[in-house]
């Protein structure tokens, strides 16, 4: 029984953060995995609960299914890395999905997987976990791996974009402003854009998110975009909001910028 793992019990007992504990977070790398050892690992999270950010952080994150304990991301961060110095596959194989810590660093711990099949696998399953925008842009921000397989990966984000689930689609679009935003994708990218067809709050916001970078990037080519495209007006504006937002735009450019808006917006 290693250090960690006696902290674990101690934590639990006293029903208490330890000090000791989160000085020695680096002990996690020592476990191996089996179901009560996991069973312990998520009551040790338990203990790292953070009421007033949990109150915060739920207020953020609406109608997630899964029960929120309250850590701050940091810590997931902290406790996914460590994790991935243990079996990564020993532990996804014990994992269950009731908490969003649980979720959230799941994901995390993915992302760290070397092997891309094996990271393919797991990719496809986790993406169906995925039930609000917190989870979905941490994980879709921190698989770097896709970018070893640029091919596969576009246009797997690419089709995962054209979805009708919310959470799938948002993954997809998210993905792509993430890792490939590349002038020779920028064709693909906007028809892409133009293809989707839904009023999901969370699949526009990334739309949006996504027409913001792409003009960072390449304000010719976006602007072209957003002179004709057939995103409905809550898109087209937010994404003219987002922009408009960026420090790196000038006063002129947002000025005209506003003369793209649509509906009353424009008024």
């Amino acid at each position: 029984m290693n250090y960690l793992y006696i902290l674990l019990e101690v934590s639990v007992l006293y029903g208490k953060i330890s000090k000791k504990m989160e000085d020695n977070m680096n002990n996690i790398g020592e476990l191996e995995w089996n179901e009560d050892v996991y069973k312990k690992f998520i009551d040790y999270l338990k203990t790292l609960a953070d009421k007033k950010y949990k109150e915060f952080h739920s207020s953020l994150v609406l109608n997630s299914k899964y029960e929120m304990i309250g850590i701050r991301v940091p810590i997931m961060r902290k406790i996914a890395s460590e994790i991935a110095r243990t079996d990564i596959e020993e532990f996804l194989k014990f994992v269950q999905d009731n908490y969003y810590e649980e979720i959230f660093i799941q994901g995390i711990v993915i992302s760290f997987l070397k092997d891309e099949k094996t990271f393919y696998y797991y990719f496809k399953k986790f993406i169906k976990k995925i039930d609000n925008w917190a989870i979905c842009d941490s994980f879709c921000n921190s698989i770097k791996i896709v970018r070893k397989h640029k091919a596969k990966y576009f246009e797997e984000a690419i089709e995962m974009a054209l979805d009708k689930d919310e959470f799938v689609s948002r993954a997809g679009l998210v993905i792509i402003l993430n890792h490939f935003i590349e002038e020779k994708n920028l064709k693909t990218i906007f028809k892409t854009l133009n293809t989707i067809n839904s009023d999901k709050f969370y699949i526009n916001m990334a739309q949006a998110w996504l027409v913001c970078e792409l003009y960072i990037k390449f304000p010719n080519e976006t602007n072209e975009f957003l002179k004709k495209n057939k995103m409905n007006d809550f898109t087209q504006n937010k994404a003219i909001s987002k922009i408009r937002d960026s420090y790196r735009i000038s006063n002129e450019e947002k000025d005209y910028l506003n003369t793209l808006k649509r509906g009353k917006e424009k008024e």
